[in-house]
């Protein structure tokens, strides 16, 4: 069998074999193939191709990561998908590393993705994101602030005005969006029994939810696949807005807003479990983090690190090693984040490729500095379960730093 070529996607020549691939791993039914060109158009896409055909797929889709009130550059790995095939063969790892190496050098500063299972793409330096609590609640015990006014049916058709509200909902740090429209529309598009209640200003859509509906359309489970707003009292006029569905639903998922504890929004949780308990209906909070993110552009990302210590900066120095260049051919011109550094973290913050031998010394991966940096994990946790050393002082002054409890904030 000849050696893989990786190369950029041509959508002539790959668009027949992106709809195999994904297919055959059943991302997609047959007549749904619209939805793989709408993440196409969107997005910048690598395949490895194997005597003529193309058998592994990667997508890279540009977005923005809020970080202390500003905005970074983000490539989204938003699909990486191997044929049955091209398994076993270290495509999926290579053409990753290609697709977020080229990112990178065009300017994308952080890097994110939903990953399948730990483990994987941590050899590539990502690190794994915070904790996100997931809800099963029957409607009816929702306690909403107020009531809610008589909301507007949204459907595939309103696309545009729906991404136009994903990217204007209330966004805490670590909060990711997607840019191109066509993304949303795909999703929408590609959710079987999908469909959304919302609330428009004039032309614009302030608020709404979007949600899916099992095969059978009988609406006693349904899962809320997003839910935007932008301030508390529209939140709340969703939560009864959902709350009214309780007649019908029976049990409704969600992922808990950021910086919400729902459980304080819900009537007598304790007794919903006990009653629930056992039964397809039952009523739970659950927590796993299954998002990822790396640092591209260590300057660009500790720069943003701003930090009212109310005493001197820290300063030490970092040995960062980055996995993602064993994946790398040695011509691609970024080859990761890996070096020694010296880090200064206040209210002006800056990594400077000049170690100096006098100061604390702090080695990590990519992945656990990234970790740090976007505040997932203290220092000492790090130090216990990730690839994180450094000497008892630095680690306790880095403990002393806290940032917001990142949360993605969208799915992809």
């Amino acid at each position: 069998m000849q050696e893989a070529v990786l190369r950029s996607f041509h959508p002539e020549q790959d668009r027949e074999d992106a709809h195999r691939i994904w297919l055959e791993l059943g991302w997609l039914q047959a007549g749904q193939e619209e939805v793989l060109d709408l993440f196409l158009a969107g997005a910048d896409a690598e395949v490895a191709e194997i005597e003529g055909r193309a058998e592994c797929l990667v997508l890279m889709t540009p977005g923005t990561l809020r970080y202390l009130g500003q905005d970074l550059t983000l490539c989204g790995v938003t699909g990486v998908t191997t044929s049955l095939v091209g398994r076993k063969q270290g495509l999926a790892g290579r053409l990753t590393a290609r697709a977020v190496a080229r990112q990178a050098a065009q300017g994308a500063q952080v890097a994110g993705l939903g990953m399948f299972e730990q483990g994987f793409y941590n050899q590539l330096g990502f690190g794994t994101g915070s904790y996100e609590h997931f809800v099963n609640v029957d409607p009816a015990w929702l306690k909403p602030r107020g009531k809610h006014r008589t909301p507007r049916r949204l459907t595939p058709e309103d696309w545009q005005a729906v991404h136009a509200g994903r990217l204007k909902r209330r966004r805490g740090h670590g909060a990711c969006s997607i840019t191109p429209a066509t993304f949303t529309r795909g999703e929408m598009v590609g959710t079987r029994g999908g469909f959304g209640l919302g609330y428009f200003d004039k032309d614009e859509l302030t608020h709404h939810f979007w949600c899916k509906a099992p095969p059978d359309q009988e609406l006693n489970r349904c899962k809320v696949l997003w839910l935007c707003y932008r301030s508390t009292e529209q939140l709340h006029e969703l939560l009864s807005l959902l709350n009214s569905l309780g007649d019908q639903v029976r049990v409704l998922s969600l992922q808990e807003p950021p910086g919400i504890q729902l459980q304080d929004l819900i009537d007598r949780p304790f007794q919903l479990q006990e009653l629930s308990e056992g039964s397809k209906h039952e009523s739970r909070i659950s927590a796993t983090a299954y998002q990822q993110l790396r640092i591209c552009d260590l300057s660009a990302c500790v720069e943003r690190t701003v930090l009212d210590t109310g005493r001197k900066p820290l300063t030490f120095t970092l040995d960062l090693h980055d996995p993602i260049a064993g994946f790398l051919p040695a011509a691609e011109p970024w080859r990761g984040i890996a070096g020694v550094y010296t880090v200064t973290l206040g209210e002006r913050s800056a990594a400077e490729p000049r170690p100096d031998s006098r100061l604390p010394r702090l080695e990590a991966s990519a992945g656990a500095f990234s970790r740090l940096w976007l505040g997932v994990a203290s220092a000492y946790s790090l130090a216990a379960t990730d690839e994180l050393h450094a000497p008892a002082a630095l680690l306790e002054a880095l403990e002393s730093i806290r940032l917001p409890r990142p949360h993605f904030d969208w799915n992809y």
